[in-house]
């Protein structure tokens, strides 16, 4: 049976803009191995090519096939709903990439969608333009709900910030595409060709990652190299399937896997 990866990027390839001792070499093995594995992500500015970009100054060299972000996933929602619709968007570069790919139109009026990503260019009178399109009928779809990570100087107020904004002025609460929705979830494990029970996800954050793989039935694999720390473990419902201090103490193949 094939087994294959859906691996969080931020807090388990790298953090900023250094990349976490051993992730080059357990990307290398991947691909010496032939090993299926994608690289999945909530951030929807980064297209796939910036992405691939990133890593490659990181010293990982993938293809863009090894990426999926939420960008990726609500351009297929979307074409799935109304195929040929139209949106009002607040969101940048990947989003705006992604919905002309899957035929979704860009519309200043009337829009059948709302959708809301990461972005520093938006306006609060484009933010009032949406209020007013999604009382007069607009859905309202967010690619994300993470949250700030309350940090000074941060430069990205979080989506769970802005969606919160207008969901308040509309009454009205945004569907969320990505991690841990099973939108995404679901996506990417079919981009990559596997099963439900061919698929471990690899992550930092039990409320995204982790939660996301449970709820669909995939193996979860949690590193501490990210947000979470061990001893907020026990706050949760659910467990990963393993846990590891970071991609560096992780032997392939995994416990599970049957090959």
């Amino acid at each position: 049976m094939a087994q294959g990866l859906l691996i969080d990027m931020d807090g388990v390839i790298y953090g900023g803009d250094t990349l976490i001792p051993g992730a080059e070499a357990f990307i290398t093995k991947l691909l010496k191995e032939d090993i299926p594995f994608m690289f999945m992500t909530n951030n929807s500015q980064r297209t796939r090519v910036d992405s691939v970009r990133k890593l490659a100054k990181l010293g990982i060299k993938v293809k863009e096939q090894h990426v999926y972000t939420s960008a990726l996933a609500t351009g297929k929602f979307l074409a799935s709903q109304i195929p040929e619709g139209t949106a009002y968007v607040l969101g940048e570069g990947g989003l705006l990439s992604s919905l002309h790919e899957n035929g979704i139109s860009l519309v200043n009026t009337d829009p059948d969608f709302v959708v809301l990503g990461e972005g520093r260019n938006f306006t609060l009178e484009m933010v009032q333009r949406a209020v007013d399109m999604i009382l007069a009928g607009a859905k309202f779809v967010i690619t994300n709900r993470d949250p700030s990570p309350k940090k000074k100087g941060w430069d990205n107020l979080g989506i769970a910030a802005t969606s919160a904004m207008i969901e308040e002025a509309t009454g009205i609460k945004a569907f969320v595409v990505g991690k841990p929705s099973p939108v995404m979830m679901r996506s990417a494990r079919k981009a990559l060709g596997l099963e439900t029970a061919e698929t471990t996800i690899i992550g930092d954050t039990m409320d995204t990652d982790i939660r996301g793989g449970v709820q669909m039935g995939y193996k979860t694999v949690l590193v501490l190299s990210g947000v979470t720390k061990r001893e907020n473990l026990a706050r949760y419902a659910f467990k990963p399937d393993l846990v590891v201090e970071s991609v560096n103490e992780l032997k392939l193949p995994l416990p599970w896997w049957n090959i």
